[in-house]
């Protein structure tokens, strides 16, 4: 009786071992399965959607029609297209440069071991980021009014006439930059801040003894230790400089004379539209354009390395 249940009884053990390896082996990928429905759902998706959507016409409603490359050769034949792209450009000059030379500084003034209440302070630029773009721009439209603005008023005492920081092509470009330049210098001082904290203290200790002075510490030792940190701020900030939307949404409206009519404002418009074909089109070719910039930055950092 008991030799034949033996073979019986093998093969359940074996059946038991096999299920419970199988169970062990599938558990990862069943813990990672909601990301890979979330990340196809809502990137994979939709990326192709919009890359076959950029092929037709379609108002978003009935059915598309296809037009092949018709989309992109009226964007790259398009001067608005190109003006949109070179205001983009102009605020990128006027954002960026400025923007890391600032952060270095106070990043390193922050990372002073001699400065008090550095947390407080390291707070204080944190909150323009975390504050509301939306709240951030209607205060700048009522700082900046030509006529009730507080800026002129106080450039009136001076005696200097009332500057239309919002009405002028001259004017406006670098109000939307000081706006861009308040609202997230926080960040990337943070940033470098963390780029800061991992250079080694007993390189400064050395050139104290060799008596370099501060502003030769900063250029010879913090700036080349912060290249890697640096070009990531530059890319990051390039991605949001031509993705650029609510602030001239909110502040000019794309105006005076289509003068802040950023790359992502463009885009937006032929949303507005219903232009949805040619809006996807736009759309492929700014992730190709900052694509491109992207690379060439970090083409600039190997070649130093």
């Amino acid at each position: 009786m008991t030799t034949s249940t033996l073979p019986s009884a093998a093969p359940r053990g074996a059946r038991r071992l096999g299920a419970a390896t199988l169970r062990r082996r599938s558990a990862p990928y069943l813990f990672v399965l909601p990301f890979v429905v979330i990340f196809l759902a809502f990137s994979v998706y939709p990326l192709i959607f919009t890359a076959r959507l950029s092929f037709t016409n379609w108002r978003g409603a009935g059915t598309a029609e296809w037009v092949g490359w018709g989309n992109y050769t009226y964007l790259l034949g398009s001067e608005a297209f190109w003006a949109s792209l070179g205001n983009s450009a102009v605020l990128w000059l006027l954002i960026v440069p400025v923007q890391i030379a600032l952060g270095v500084v106070v990043a390193v003034l922050l990372n002073s071991a001699k400065l008090r209440l550095r947390g407080l302070y390291r707070v204080a630029f944190i909150v323009p980021f975390v504050t509301p773009l939306v709240a951030v721009a209607q205060i700048w439209v009522v700082l900046f009014d030509q006529q009730y603005g507080a800026v002129n008023a106080v450039l009136g005492v001076f005696g200097i006439p009332d500057i239309g920081w919002l009405t002028t092509s001259a004017w406006a470009k670098p109000t939307l930059a000081l706006l861009f330049l308040w609202k997230t210098t926080g960040f990337i001082v943070i940033i470098l801040l963390s780029g800061l904290q991992s250079i080694d203290s007993s390189l400064y200790e050395a050139a104290d003894l060799d008596g370099a002075s501060r502003i030769r510490q900063l250029w010879s030792i913090t700036v080349p230790l912060l290249r890697r940190t640096i070009m990531f701020a530059v890319v990051l900030q390039t991605l949001a400089v031509f993705q650029m939307f609510a602030e001239p949404f909110v502040v000019t409206q794309g105006g005076p004379y289509n003068s802040t009519t950023t790359a992502g404002y463009y885009l937006y418009n032929h949303i507005t539209r219903g232009d949805l074909g040619t809006g996807a089109a736009n759309s492929f070719l700014l992730v190709i354009l900052v694509m491109v910039l992207s690379l060439f930055f970090v083409r600039m950092l190997r070649a130093k390395d």
